[in-house]
């Protein structure tokens, strides 16, 4: 863990907290989840896409960002907030939506353009917007930091103790975007957490290439608050989201958490990834089987709990499939609905 901070904390991040089993069961259950989903999504985008591969065609037309390997930092974080609390998303969104509490079957069936998912069919899978748990995110480099900002500030005027969450890419971390949020979030204090996922990629260029920093932790020292990275394990994730988001709710100002944690998969699905060197050890970083084969020494669970676990998982996720393929296509007599358009 490498920690930065600002003069006037304190004390950084405990490098750990004991987690009674209970706590990192349903860490790891959450992982199982958000994996089995993605595995799931993975299968149905690529069912129909031959001859060949062609991105629009098939039940689940367009990109497609999935999320494997980045569950730790979803399950870490969202294990902190209530559904009360705000996250924005990236373009690869699906572990912090399922681990913040959305809908799967109303997910799922925005994924598909159905007329039932969460935008009506409009948005598609990197557009998910989910009042219901102040879920949103955005195919659009960095967009979703500006916007938690304005959530932190209605927080913080409104009293409350809510936070909100901004997640982007260590690839976003060099936009305009993230730097003027965490300005902003620092002079006045707001209650949020931004969260950098650092898997190694901006789409097809290494941090090495891009960025001139080791880690973006240090970047949040320029702004005068605690800046954090981790590596891809969920314990510490959590410990170290703990201390940030208690200082967002006690109305002590922002935190950056960065998480070193690894893209299984391509970009986007139909990625070649001839860019990428060392992909054969890439599997060997697979968060899921770590944390198992630690519970599973540690007694926190068993095999019988892993089976049960990967049934439960693979029955919410399939029924979700199941929904969204069941679900009607909007009527193109509605396609102005739910959009914004101009007046006559």
């Amino acid at each position: 863990m490498t920690t930065t901070g600002a003069a006037s904390i304190d004390a950084g991040p405990p490098t750990s907290v004991a987690l009674p089993g209970e706590r990192r069961r349903r860490l790891y259950e959450t992982m199982v989840l958000s994996r089995t989903y993605e595995e799931a999504i993975l299968r149905e985008y690529h069912a129909d896409k031959g001859p060949g591969f062609d991105i629009g065609k098939g039940l689940v037309p367009g990109e497609m960002h999935l999320s494997a390997g980045q569950e730790p930092v979803a399950a870490g974080v969202c294990a902190l907030l209530t559904a009360d609390d705000a996250v924005t998303a990236t373009h690869r969104p699906h572990h912090f939506a399922i681990a913040h509490g959305v809908d799967l079957r109303a997910m799922t069936a925005e994924i598909f353009g159905r007329a039932g998912g969460l935008g009506h069919g409009r948005g598609g899978h990197m557009h998910l917007f989910d009042p219901q748990t102040h879920f949103s995110c955005s195919g659009i480099v960095a967009e979703g930091y500006p916007p938690a900002l304005g959530q932190a500030f209605a927080f913080k005027r409104a009293g409350t103790d809510r936070i909100a969450v901004a997640v982007t890419g260590e690839g976003a971390a060099n936009q305009g975007a993230f730097h003027e949020s965490l300005n902003l979030a620092a002079r006045w204090r707001l209650p949020v957490l931004f969260v950098v996922e650092d898997n190694d990629w901006a789409i097809s260029v290494s941090r090495e290439a891009s960025t001139s920093v080791h880690t973006n932790a240090q970047r949040a020292v320029s702004y005068g608050i605690p800046g954090t990275r981790v590596e891809n394990d969920v314990e510490e994730v959590y410990a170290a989201a703990s201390h940030a988001v208690a200082r967002a709710r006690a109305g002590d100002g922002p935190s950056l958490l960065e998480v070193h944690t690894v893209r299984l998969w391509g970009h986007f699905e139909g990625d070649a990834q001839a860019y990428r060197d060392g992909l054969d050890e890439v599997a060997d970083r697979d968060p899921i089987p770590l944390y198992e084969a630690t519970l599973l020494a540690d007694g926190v669970i068993d095999e019988a709990t892993v089976r049960l676990v990967r049934e439960e998982s693979t029955a919410l996720v399939e029924d979700a499939v199941d929904h969204a393929k069941r679900s009607p296509i909007p009527d193109p007599a509605t396609a102005t609905a739910y959009v914004f358009t101009r007046g006559g």
